[in-house]
């Protein structure tokens, strides 16, 4: 059981770096202060490399056994061409502790860290030693970075190399940026035409809906009574036990919404980090692990925990301070006991933010504040209504129940994540008509099994079938029937739109590979080519294999009876796919150089139409819409998510104003 709890916080502490790993210099607990040169003779130097580390925080050792924490590590450059290492890189004192996530012996520093190289010269010219250091710095998350030390040897001053990038690739750079006209219309409404209903509201109303789930769960329901009713009889007043009650939930959200502050460091400079992460490969099969491991803890083959030890500290700390700090420690209890339960739901509201594809730390944020309103909710109003508590069912077999029902949403939301996997690396594993037949099993056995037809390990003696559980196996079988009648082209599937693969994306021999069959240009200089030759206006499309708004919009929007004939017949589609991972040809790979000074190596194609959105229209978010004319002339403002009416009027504009440009040509 001990190996199943290190598992699941080694993956949720992977995902941390993954999200963290990009945090500006500005929010980095580590400080390096000094670049310090000590003459030994005229040829041997020492070189010493001093950090500040803020409180709480720790940086590991070089010498971090395999299999924990990322090590410290020192790239000496021109070494053994101007000058060779003399021993090994010295370490200042150090701290060993045993990892209960990693099970290893990892030595780390706190406060301070200083480390010591020797050198020898094997050119007397050299005035200069340069030095990258990469390394990694832990709290509750751990934060990977790089710095870069000169050591003048002389006292001069320091030179710094500029860096540049070659002919080749300055020339296919400079291909990106487009002799745009018009400018103007693109740089002033792209915010007006977002749709205001997705944000941080939609997944706040995820969390708040999560917090409900996890109530029921046998983790927090049965705390519900006794915590409410120790804090009203054990105080002398009835209102000092209310006052306490409402603390006690005020400080439950607290924490929840404290525990997404470290996604907050993750403020990147790379505008297309955002779009990244939630498309990147390896990140989703991580999701889909989790969520299936998750799933089998709700069906009762293991139980995941925190160590007992965290809320025994907890608890003791609860005891044994008292007052407003210990009614903070108690909530921190709760958090910690009812992991279990929680863990997982809290698991898909990560995925669900993921999958949004917005402002990740905002949403985070707001997607956790909700979940802890509502948990801390009932602890509230029973305070306030203490009578309202004879009204509270029973703990009983029902809430086991509930479990089996959110491990198979887990396994549902697991192959969400496998699919996005699958469409970004294009492995063929999951087309649609898979897809959906692995949901129909799914909500076919989730049915059989609350009508009792078969059981789980943690399921109690069988008792005669609630009409709570009668009431959700048919609405299970329903659905069931609803994939089977989409699967068969019967109806549309409009309400999953976004979570299946696109249509296109079929075991059948489709015709086009593009969007509801449009044809399309996944190359914008053939699909311009293409427009000037029939003289059409360009719809320029910025989408993504894992964008679920994008499939959204595609099947909700452009599948109108009135908006898709205007995409098929007045429009050159060119859909450019930001997550795109195939790497282009060593010919055609380059390093770009921002107008920051930072660099950037092209090589896949979705780096490249990523690059190519930000640079020309200053965005990175998808779905991405603009209309152009040949000439490369914009026609309207940038659209993104919006309704079938929004995105109507302004096809038709785009249209107009594109007839008249033609007019007067």
């Amino acid at each position: 059981m001990g190996k199943i709890n290190n598992l699941v916080l080694f993956l949720l502490l992977v995902l941390n770096i993954v999200w963290t790993s990009n945090a500006q210099d500005d929010d980095n607990p580590v400080k390096w202060e000094k670049e310090e040169v000590r003459k030994i003779s005229d040829t041997e130097y020492e070189l010493i490399f001093t950090a500040q580390i803020a409180d709480d925080w720790h940086v590991y050792s070089q010498w971090t056994p395999p299999g924990g924490a990322l090590p410290t590590e020192f790239t000496f450059k021109k070494v053994n061409e101007d000058y060779e290492l003399v021993g090994k890189t010295e370490e200042s004192e150090t701290e060993t502790e045993f990892s209960d996530i990693f099970e290893v012996d990892e030595t780390f520093f706190k406060k301070e860290a200083v480390f010591t190289q020797k050198i020898k010269l094997l050119n007397p010219e050299v005035r200069q030693i340069d030095v990258d250091i990469f390394y990694q710095v832990c709290k509750e998350v751990c934060i990977q970075g790089d710095y870069e030390f000169s050591f003048p040897l002389d006292g001069g001053p320091i030179t710094k190399e500029e860096k540049t990038v070659d002919d080749r690739s300055l020339a296919l750079s400079s291909a990106l940026r487009l002799d745009l006209k018009n400018k103007e219309l693109l740089a002033n409404s792209v915010d007006e035409a977002l749709d205001s209903k997705s944000g941080p509201w939609t997944i706040f109303g995820l969390g708040f809906l999560g917090g409900l789930i996890a109530l029921l769960t046998p983790c927090v329901f049965p705390m519900i009574p006794l915590t409410v009713s120790f804090f009203t009889k054990h105080s002398a007043k009835r209102t000092k036990g209310v006052v306490n009650a409402l603390l006690y939930g005020f400080f439950i959200v607290l924490i929840y919404f404290l525990l997404s502050l470290p996604f907050h460091l993750f403020d990147s400079v790379d505008s297309q980090i955002l779009n990244t992460i939630a498309t990147n490969i390896w990140l989703n099969v991580a999701f889909f692990l989790i969520f299936v491991f998750f799933a089998f803890s709700f069906f009762g083959y293991y139980e995941l925990t925190l160590p007992s030890s965290w809320a025994n500290k907890m608890d003791a700390a609860s005891s044994n301070v008292g007052g407003i700090i210990g009614i903070f420690f108690m909530a921190v209890t709760l958090a910690i006991v009812s992991f279990s339960c929680t863990g997982p739901i809290l698991g898909g509201l990560l995925g669900s933010t993921t999958l949004a594809q917005g402002d990740v730390a905002t949403n985070l944020s707001a997607g956790m504040t909700g979940f802890g309103v509502a948990l801390a909710l009932p602890f509230a109003l029973f305070a306030l209504f203490p009578a309202w508590l004879n009204s509270l069912p029973k703990s009983g077999g029902w809430m086991t129940t509930v479990k089996v029902v959110l491990g198979f949403l887990e396994l549902g939301l697991a192959l969400k994540f496998l699919s996005n996997a699958d469409l970004v690396g294009n492995w063929g594993l999951l087309k649609r008509e898979i897809f959906l037949a692995l949901w129909i099993i799914l909500a076919v056995l989730l049915t059989l099994y609350l009508f009792g037809i078969f059981r789980f390990p943690h399921d109690g003696t069988k008792q005669k079938l609630s009409l709570g559980r009668k009431i959700t196996g048919i609405i299970s079988g329903a659905f069931a029937i609803y994939l089977i009648l989409g699967m068969a082209n019967v109806t549309n599937l409009k309400l999953l739109s976004g979570f299946p693969p696109p249509d296109f994306y079929s075991i059948k021999d489709t015709e086009s590979d593009c969007p509801l069959g449009i044809d399309c240009f996944k190359d914008f200089d053939t699909g311009v080519a293409h427009a000037k030759s029939v003289n059409k206006p360009i719809l320029l499309d910025f989408t993504g294999w894992g964008c679920v708004n994008c499939r959204k919009m595609e099947e909700n929007v452009w599948s109108e009876p009135d908006i898709y004939p205007i995409l098929k017949n007045d429009y050159i589609l060119i859909s450019l796919y930001i997550d795109d991972r195939k790497e282009l040809p060593k010919e055609e790979q380059f390093d770009f150089k921002f107008d920051s000074g930072r660099m950037k190596t092209i090589e896949t194609v979705g780096q490249k139409w990523g690059t190519f959105q930000t640079l020309n229209f200053n965005s990175a978010s998808q779905p991405y819409y603009v209309l152009l004319s040949p000439e490369l002339e914009a026609l309207n403002s940038p659209i993104q998510q919006v309704g079938a009416d929004t995105y109507r009027e302004w096809l038709k504009k785009g249209l107009e104003r594109y007839n008249v440009l033609a007019a007067n040509q």
